[in-house]
């Protein structure tokens, strides 16, 4: 052998050996790479990739009542109107009551609530008409949710504070104040009872599954006179105690259409009193204790926001005995939500 051959073989051994060393060399890097430093086939044998826990269903939709409270301690704003169309002898009339409410969740089960009202009478024939800022409600709504079903207690009180108050109301003011009482179908009493401060106590339950709402409510009202303890054409009493109760059945046929039916019905526990044309005192006709009514109506759901939703609907109802038969009482009620 040569020189010039033997240097061919060792130049060819070199080139060899360096490019096993570089192959070694970035195998070993690679794998110190990984966690643990092993090579990519013991570490997808020791290490296999973590199983992802399923996302969780999301909550069934809530069919929102026409007039019950809503299960829930959230941030909303609602403007409620009612718009009702009455006979009195022969002759028309219509009341716009309109409700805004707002709340605001504290937490995920405290929300506290303020709710103001507005009434316009146009009434029937020469009796006079009129408008009136009826008693806010200030109070604090408390909900839970276990599976399927959901609870709230709610607590609050009137600010009596509302027009047609004392001795000598005008006119106009009281009778807009009795007008829109049956327009909410006596459902809330307590801010047109502007005479007295009412307390309020009340609870719901709900079934919601699927596309179904199932919802009963029941609330106490405590009213005690504050103004016009000379009034007594509407009233003679220092204490009155009324309740109020209804249930709600609402059915998403669409993710974005909801219908809802409800029934509801209010009763004095106490027999109201006043003072007739000769000034004495007569408690009022066992007709008048108790107002029965129901609701229908679809109710749109559209996302306008990350976690912003508004919820329109509009229902209409009847009245299904006197006082508010006696007048063919006929309510449509637009309801404006938004919640947060």
């Amino acid at each position: 052998m040569n020189a010039i051959e033997l240097k061919r073989r060792l130049v060819l051994v070199l080139v060899c050996g360096a490019g096993c060393i570089g192959v070694w060399s970035a195998r070993a890097a690679f794998a110190a790479d990984l966690p643990g430093g092993a090579a990519p086939e013991a570490s997808a044998v020791a290490s296999p990739m973590p199983e992802v826990a399923p996302a969780p269903p999301p909550a069934p939709p809530y069919s929102l009542p026409w007039q019950l409270r809503p299960i829930a301690a959230a941030t909303a704003i609602r403007s409620d109107s009612s718009v009702a169309f009455y006979d009195t002898n022969g002759a028309s009339g219509n009341t716009v009551a309109t409700l805004l409410a707002g709340s605001y969740q504290l937490t995920p089960r405290l929300a506290p609530l303020v709710r103001l009202g507005f009434v316009q009478n146009d009434a029937p024939g020469t009796a006079p008409g009129g408008s009136s800022f009826v008693n806010p409600i200030v109070g604090l709504t408390y909900a839970r949710r276990v599976a399927s079903v959901r609870w709230a207690l709610f607590a609050g009180g009137t600010i009596p504070v509302g027009g047609g108050s004392g001795d000598h109301p005008e006119a106009g003011i009281a009778a807009a104040n009795t007008a829109g009482l049956q327009a909410r179908s006596g459902m809330d009493n307590s801010m047109f009872a502007v005479n007295y401060f009412t307390g309020i106590v009340g609870a719901d339950a709900a079934y919601v599954d699927r596309k179904l709402t199932v919802q009963i409510e029941a609330t106490l009202f405590q009213l005690l006179r504050v103004h016009g303890d000379d009034a007594g054409a509407g009233s003679t009493d220092a204490a009155r105690t009324n309740s109020t109760m209804g249930i709600h059945v609402g059915y998403f046929v669409l993710p974005v259409l909801s219908f809802g039916a409800e029934f509801r019905y209010q009763r004095w526990l106490t027999t109201p009193t006043k003072l007739n044309s000769t000034g004495v005192k007569v408690d009022i006709p066992d007709a008048n204790k108790d107002t029965t009514t129901v609701a229908i109506g679809p109710r749109a759901h559209f996302a306008i926001g990350k976690g912003m939703w508004l919820r329109p609907g509009i229902s209409y109802s009847r009245a299904l005995d006197q006082p508010l038969s006696t007048s063919s009482y006929n309510m449509v009620q637009v309801d404006l939500p938004v919640i947060f």
